[in-house]
């Protein structure tokens, strides 16, 4: 028996429409915006929406912003590999992931503000459930570290209650879900040189530069 078409998901059918349009010379931006802010709005009327994200431009290249209702959950530099983010948010957070910017916009405006040297500390509520143990502690005193400051790895494990684990403090800041909003940035080697960086070694650079730090 062939399916009741009167039980179609609606979000699949609009998912269809905007396959049709984003293919070929017949492409209608417009269009694909207007029927994508209706699949959001459905899922949200529906509770099916759990992370929300956008891509934003930066002077370190593209930027994957995620949020769940709890706050922001992921920042992602291009060299991730913005698709592979996603499909790992939508195995470890929930496969009901949309592309919305406008869910972003307040955080996508405190990034615009930051590049420009206007915003020193970002002020949004952030879900830190992609970090655990010690690795969580350590992030969540990354913005103790001043805007135009640095910290060495050695400190900053000191500050979470684990003088020796300066190693364990540096994997945190590697795999830190929040760069720049929690700014494992600004920790470095004791020696003073930069070390590694997620977004990788010249972002670092760019981004201690641009704060006075570099």
């Amino acid at each position: 028996m062939s399916p009741n078409p009167g039980n179609a998901d609606p979000r699949a059918a609009d998912q269809a429409v905007i396959d049709r349009l984003t293919v070929g010379p017949g492409w209608d931006a417009d269009a694909e915006a207007r029927l994508r802010a209706r699949m959001v709005d459905q899922a949200e009327r529906d509770h099916l929406l759990d992370v929300a994200y956008r891509v934003i431009d930066s002077p370190v290249g593209r930027l994957l912003l995620a949020a769940t209702p709890e706050g922001l959950v992921r920042v992602a530099f291009d060299c991730e590999d913005h698709d592979a983010v996603l499909e790992r948010l939508a195995a470890v957070v929930s496969p009901r992931i949309l592309r919305s910017p406008q869910q972003l916009d307040a955080v996508a405006r405190q990034f615009d503000e930051y590049f420009a040297r206007r915003r020193r500390v970002f002020e949004v509520p952030v879900d830190l459930q992609l970090t655990h143990g010690f690795r969580r502690t350590v992030v969540t005193h990354l913005p103790e570290i001043a805007y135009g400051t640095t910290a060495s790895y050695g400190a900053v494990a000191a500050a979470s209650g684990r003088p020796a684990a300066a190693r364990a403090a540096g994997t945190a800041c590697a795999t830190n879900p929040l760069p720049l909003v929690l700014p494992c940035h600004r920790v470095i080697r004791s020696d003073g040189s930069i070390g590694r960086y997620g977004g990788g070694t010249e972002a670092k650079q760019a981004l201690l530069a641009m704060e006075g730090a570099g």
